[in-house]
């Protein structure tokens, strides 16, 4: 008789994960076949399209040598020097000591994702992560595998998407562990404000647990610089950063999606412990690419083109959306998320099926959480394409939306 093998269990809590957006989004067109007259437009992932600039490109590929070196977690002096720099100017901040309180990453979402293993202590009875909902579903995702519980902060039009912390009972505050926060946010572009950070802090030091702050669209702005996390802490005069881990990225700001680049910063002890998880996990940075990262984070005037190119494209689409879509400039980032006249998912396959725009449905970036799915009856536009094109895409929109009034 054939021996019977026993098969190995996988981790049981890959099985919690749900399909990303961008698969749901694939199942939801599977069946749905695009208006062939016109060129395929897509507007549903923030995948920045703008050139990647040239010195940064040149830095990187002159720093090829560097492959036949093993790269430490820490990353080298002149980056983590140059990333320091940079936080002080932007956020006219004190100097934070480059090797205690910065930590070069391959990218926000890795580290994002990471974050959570190094956090949460399972040992702890039903251990709890708080996102924002909308949300970028990396966060779920990090405190399942985490083996924590996620638990939802609605964000709603009617509260200008405001981080109402009242709506959490005093149990969940008392199990959470780590909070993700997004300024600008994703899907919504919204700014979190002075006073709302001074409320999460306090609540941080009340409970114990961590902040993680994405602040990968903090460079996409229109007039006013976003108010950063670290320097809302030493506005608050929290100047050691206790509980607070800031995560920025160089995709968005410089046009680098592939190089995978970012860092966080922060409280240094918590920092001391994502290293030691980090040395474990093996995520040093290539070092061709901190070489290419410590002059991109060292120039500005690229940034500000970048801005500028951001910018034309928003008032030309608004200007277009405005008569068919309550549609107004978000605080920052890339996005719009509009509110559609009738159900998100029919309007993102319809749009597509008539005239091939792929838009992300918001329902897809939300959860249901306290009677409610934030996201239902939203859509979100990337407004990462070329100018010509997100023109043209808005033109459909609009037509497509005269069309069902």
């Amino acid at each position: 008789m054939p021996i019977q093998l026993k098969q190995k269990i996988m981790n049981p809590d890959l099985d919690r994960l749900q399909p990303y957006p961008f698969q749901k989004l694939a199942n939801l067109f599977s069946s749905v076949t695009p208006n062939p007259a016109l060129r395929p437009i897509s507007l549903h992932i923030g995948e920045p399209k703008h050139a990647t600039p040239r010195f940064i490109s040149d830095a990187l590929s002159a720093n090829l040598a560097g492959l036949s070196n093993y790269p430490t977690t820490a990353g080298s002096d002149a980056l983590r020097g140059s990333i320091a720099s940079w936080l002080a100017q932007r956020y006219d901040l004190p100097a934070l000591d480059a090797k205690s309180q910065v930590l070069p990453v391959n990218g926000s979402r890795e580290a994002l994702f990471a974050f959570a293993q190094a956090v949460i202590d399972r040992t702890c009875d039903n251990p709890t992560v708080i996102c924002p909902n909308p949300f970028y579903q990396i966060y779920e995702g990090a405190a399942l595998i985490a083996g924590a519980r996620p638990y939802f902060l609605n964000t709603l039009s009617e509260d200008n998407y405001a981080l109402n912390f009242d709506q959490l009972p005093q149990e969940v505050w008392q199990r959470t562990q780590l909070i993700y926060v997004c300024s600008p946010g994703n899907p919504t572009g919204r700014v979190i404000e002075l006073a709302e950070w001074k409320t999460l802090f306090d609540l941080a030091d009340r409970y114990g647990f961590i902040i993680a702050a994405d602040e990968c669209y903090s460079e996409i702005y229109f007039d006013t610089p976003p108010l950063g996390a670290l320097q809302a802490a030493q506005h608050l005069g929290r100047s050691d950063y206790r509980n607070l881990v800031s995560f920025f990225s160089l995709s968005k700001r410089s046009n680098v999606p592939g190089m995978r680049s970012g860092f966080v910063a922060g409280d240094a002890k918590v920092i001391e412990k994502f290293t030691l998880y980090r040395t474990y996990h093996g995520c040093a940075m290539n070092p061709a690419v901190q070489a290419a990262s410590t002059v991109a984070w060292q120039d500005e005037a690229h940034v500000a083109e970048n801005r500028r190119l951001y910018t034309e494209k928003f008032s030309q689409v608004i200007s277009i959306l405005k008569p068919v879509l309550p549609v107004a400039l978000p605080d920052a980032s890339f996005y719009l998320w509009l509110r559609v006249p009738i159900v998100d998912t029919r309007f993102a396959q319809y749009l597509h099926r008539d005239y091939n725009v792929t838009v992300l449905p918001g329902s897809f970036l939300a959860r249901d959480a306290h009677g409610v799915n934030p996201g239902e009856n939203f859509i979100r536009i990337a407004l990462v394409a070329e100018l010509s094109e997100t023109i043209e895409a808005a033109q459909r929109i609009a037509e497509f939306i005269r069309k069902l009034d």
